[in-house]
């Protein structure tokens, strides 16, 4: 049948079962949107306050739940504003599908009013990217973007489309999507079976897991490994949940900001088993000296990723669930008493702290760890109220923590605890925010009032730039250069002016009143939580060192 590019763009939307569309109109999608309002029973559209914010939203709902995230855009300046989402969602293996509107083909290279080359400036940072220049190729255009974020190392997706394309007409025929087969082909089984043979040696292995991990669906086959061959087990920011963080064997984050315990025992283990990490600079702190005594066995669906930061001694390419179902079932079953008490005693010894007499980092984390039972879902913004969230809450499963880990984007987190609670609405999902994160997205509370779309936005307030303020005291002589917000700005006031409740929390006691409120009240919350501007985050080890070296208060 006969259909016009926005007709076709609808209905290939619903071919690939998206429910959900973040985004904002403009001039050039219009075509789109009305098209789009015809199937509002079919899909639903949630109007952000700014196209960042849909991109944002767009990631998280692909984090909380493994399917596509969706977002549009307009031409222009509508374009360009999704693209630190697309570069979050790109460098975190999120699959997302952007699709943006141009303007007509004939006013295209003419510097045309709201004319950018969008699929241009996109290229650096998405898996790839498309204009579509005839209607006849827009179908297939929209489904290959699809198998494309899906396919591999996931990813983001970019479909730009003039308006003209919008308009014209081809025909149109349903098509199924593909079923994507998981990679592999790539597979060594001879390495697999030299991997268990190392572990059969082994007398201090070591399990690290990534995101890669919960990209795979692979949790469960990580818990059976590490069941079989008794080991200790750490992970990265992206890898939290993938591995339960309730689990005896577990021993926290690796790395810049991780827990001794992890970092010592890597640093002193014989075998370290590394699945679905890129082995960012945050993780190895000096590459040389990175798990020393060890051999390196890496995991991963993207071969560029091996020798690229940490040199490896073995790596197997492919789907991460399918590789550990081939090692788990020639694997043999181990204990390691011995490496596993003294991997707890370094727990005991090097325990995560902080102050519980004062509101801080820790305390908030670990109040609303135990009002929601380790069940919520956490996301985030950048900085240390991000690593009080990773430490101090304990996660559970997979999908359950949703952070910008490679690109470090501030403003990320409550856009996509917006997206994370529109695909779940039946889960609870807490927005940690620092007060300089809060100040770059806060227009979100508008919708998530407007969407009624009831997250709780807790703002770990400080009154500074605080994880800069902390390399500044410890790196740069107390020279607090721009870092200082203390200017008497209202967030409860802003919050309540945009239609959410808030609160104020200035002990452990009024924040565990707060936040109760919070659960029962079923709209969206903003709780500002002020604690002590050189509150510091623990351990820490210092850019370029060896982890070996991480280092506490006590130390100091």
């Amino acid at each position: 049948m006969q259909l016009t590019g926005s007709q076709i763009l609808i209905e290939c939307m619903k071919e690939q079962g998206v429910d959900t569309i973040f985004g904002y109109p403009g001039g050039a999608i219009l075509n789109v949107y009305d098209e789009l309002y015809k199937h509002s029973d079919e899909i639903r559209h949630i109007l952000v306050s700014h196209e960042q914010g849909a991109s944002h939203a767009a990631d998280g709902y692909a984090r909380a739940t493994g399917k596509t995230g969706v977002c549009f855009a307009t031409s222009g300046p509508g374009a360009t504003n999704l693209v630190t989402g697309i570069a979050t969602a790109n460098i975190d293996s999120i699959p997302i599908v952007a699709v943006t509107c141009n303007v007509g083909t004939s006013l295209l290279n003419k510097d045309s009013f709201q004319e950018v080359a969008i699929s241009e400036i996109v290229k650096p940072i998405t898996k790839k990217s498309y204009i579509v220049m005839d209607v006849n190729d827009l179908a297939d255009t929209i489904r290959e973007a699809f198998e494309i974020a899906n396919s591999g190392r996931k990813g983001p997706v970019l479909i730009d489309i003039p308006k003209d394309v919008t308009a014209a007409k081809a025909e149109y025929e349903y098509k199924a999507p593909r079923v994507l087969e998981p990679v592999t082909d790539t597979i060594d089984d001879s390495v697999i079976e030299k991997v268990a043979e190392l572990i059969k040696g082994s007398k201090k292995p070591f399990v690290f897991v990534g995101g890669g991990v919960t990209a795979a669906n692979a949790s469960e086959e990580i818990r059976e490994l590490v069941d079989k061959i008794d080991a200790p087990v750490c992970d990265t920011l992206m890898g939290k949940g993938a591995f339960p963080g309730n689990d005896p064997r577990y021993t926290g984050m690796l790395g810049m900001h991780g827990s001794k315990a992890s970092n010592f025992g890597v640093s002193e283990c014989d075998l370290l088993i590394a699945v679905g990490t890129r082995f960012s600079d945050r993780v190895y702190g000096n590459a040389k000296a990175f798990a020393k005594d060890a051999v390196i066995v890496h995991i991963d669906i993207d071969a560029a990723e091996f020798n690229k930061n940490v040199a490896v001694d073995y790596s197997i390419c492919g789907d991460a669930k399918e590789i550990l179902k081939r090692l788990n079932n020639v694997v043999g079953e181990y204990k390691h008493t011995e490496w596993l008490d003294e991997i707890r005693a370094k727990m005991d010894q090097f325990p995560l702290r902080y102050r519980s007499d004062v509101l801080s980092g820790g305390s908030i984390m670990t109040e609303i760890y135990k009002q929601t039972k380790g069940n919520a879902v956490i996301t985030t913004e950048v900085g240390q109220h991000q690593m009080w969230a990773a430490q101090f809450y304990y996660y559970k499963e997979p999908r359950q923590f949703l952070s910008s880990g490679g690109l470090g984007t501030m403003g990320y987190g409550l856009g996509a605890s917006i997206g994370a609670k529109a695909a779940c609405p039946e889960k609870t999902v807490v927005n940690i925010a620092g007060d300089g994160c809060f100040r770059m997205n806060m227009n979100e509370i508008m919708t998530a009032v407007r969407n009624n779309i009831p997250i709780i936005e807790v703002i770990v307030d400080n009154r500074v730039l605080g994880m800069v303020r902390q390399w500044q005291t410890l790196f740069y002589g107390e020279r607090y250069s721009h870092t200082v917000l203390d200017d008497g700005t209202d967030f409860c006031a802003i919050a309540e002016g945009m239609g959410a409740v808030a609160m104020k929390a200035e002990t452990p006691e009024e924040f565990a009143q707060a936040f109760s409120k919070a659960l029962t009240l079923n709209r969206p919350v903003v709780i500002d939580a002020f604690i002590d501007k050189d509150e510091k985050v623990y351990p820490m080890v210092a850019p370029g060192d060896s982890i070996s070296k991480a280092f506490d208060e006590s130390d100091n």
